[in-house]
């Protein structure tokens, strides 16, 4: 007990609920936040490394809250260790060119500043940039999660610069103005990420705009994913109908190919089994005794298609004269072949 009330640093070095404590597994080249301050995004990396250094119950040492004690106190060695840690920490949450100019900085307060100083500076330019972004930024080819998660990027930056002001009144405000100005720019933010999106979603859009009072950002975000759900299922839908279709006609045309024509695709690249033959019943060439049309008749289908084209023919022919009776059995000829498939003309050819 003695040894405690005479240095009285030994406990805050052990006490993990001090700012003095440091964890055994935290050392000086540890990164705790990415990415890198580049210059052009010191807001962005400033509010990150501050949750980091709060988590590490160290972001006393930036804010001015721990200063350094004389060389004399019991807490300086503390101090010096937490000190150059939350400088390293730091440091190395830099680009290599901005670390190089910070390598004589030895206070971490000091080093807070300077980063402030230089890259804090310009944030009205900065805000005219985010107004002109936020009221422009269109959905385009992004998909709805992608565009809001911009949208989102940029409201809250522009919320680091421009932060809403809370009441400092001694007296708790009863006015409620600071949730009426809450609510103005949450739906200017509905009605711009409205805006945004592509024609698709001009239904949605229209339902959200005639609600009274509009909702919350996150609401309507969730209302407009599950229409490009439903929209994405339809077209998953319509593919596959498209696709069975075309497989049905796909085998459609292969029966019909294969099915009622199948010598088509022989057709021409050779002669038939019975070339050279001679038929033993009417003594033509290419053909046999057993499908010889002589003895056994037409098929029916010659038949059919003969009785079909000459009795079109006879009708046509009954106001001719006889003239036109010759050039219309010419026709009548050509018609009785024209209705003849390849395998029938070949068939025909074969006993020629």
């Amino acid at each position: 007990m003695a040894v405690n009330e005479q240095d009285p640093s030994k406990n805050d070095q052990q006490n993990p609920a001090s700012a003095y404590y440091l964890h055994p597994g935290e050392n000086p080249g540890m990164v705790l936040v990415t990415p890198h301050l580049d210059g052009t995004n010191y807001h962005l990396w400033s509010r990150a490394m501050k949750r980091a250094l709060l988590s590490k119950n160290k972001y006393k040492f930036v804010n001015g809250e721990i200063l350094e004690p004389s060389r004399s106190d019991a807490k300086y060695e503390a101090w010096e260790r937490c000190n150059v840690t939350v400088v390293s920490w730091i440091t190395r949450s830099l680009t290599p060119q901005i670390a190089q100019s910070t390598v004589y900085i030895d206070d971490a307060r000091d080093l807070w500043k300077d980063l402030e100083e230089r890259f804090s500076k310009g944030s009205h330019f900065r805000v005219s940039d985010l107004l002109q972004e936020i009221n422009s930024i269109k959905q385009g080819e992004r998909s709805i999660n992608e565009y809001y998660t911009d949208s989102k990027t940029l409201w809250e930056e522009l919320d680091s610069l421009h932060p809403l002001l809370t009441c400092t009144c001694k007296s708790k405000c009863t006015c409620n103005v600071i949730k009426i100005i809450v609510g103005y720019r949450e739906s200017e933010r509905v009605m711009c990420f409205l805006k945004g999106l592509g024609e698709n979603y001009n239904t949605v859009k229209t339902q959200v705009l005639l609600m009274d009072p509009l909702p919350g950002v996150n609401r309507v975000f969730s209302l407009v994913l599950q229409q490009e759900r439903h929209l994405t299922e339809s077209a998953v839908v319509d593919t596959k109908i498209l696709i069975n279709n075309a497989n049905q006609y796909g085998q459609k045309m292969n029966v019909k190919n294969n099915g009622s024509n199948p010598s088509w695709r022989n057709y021409g690249r050779g002669r038939g089994k019975n070339y050279g033959k001679q038929c033993s019943f009417c003594n033509k060439m290419n053909h046999t005794a057993d499908e010889c049309y002589s003895k056994h008749e037409y098929p029916p289908w010659i038949k059919q298609r003969t009785s079909y084209a000459a009795n079109t023919m006879k009708s046509e022919e009954t106001s001719e004269t006889e003239g036109e009776k010759n050039a219309h059995s010419d026709a009548h000829n050509d018609q009785i072949l024209r209705n003849l498939d390849a395998e029938q003309l070949q068939q025909l050819v074969d006993m020629i």
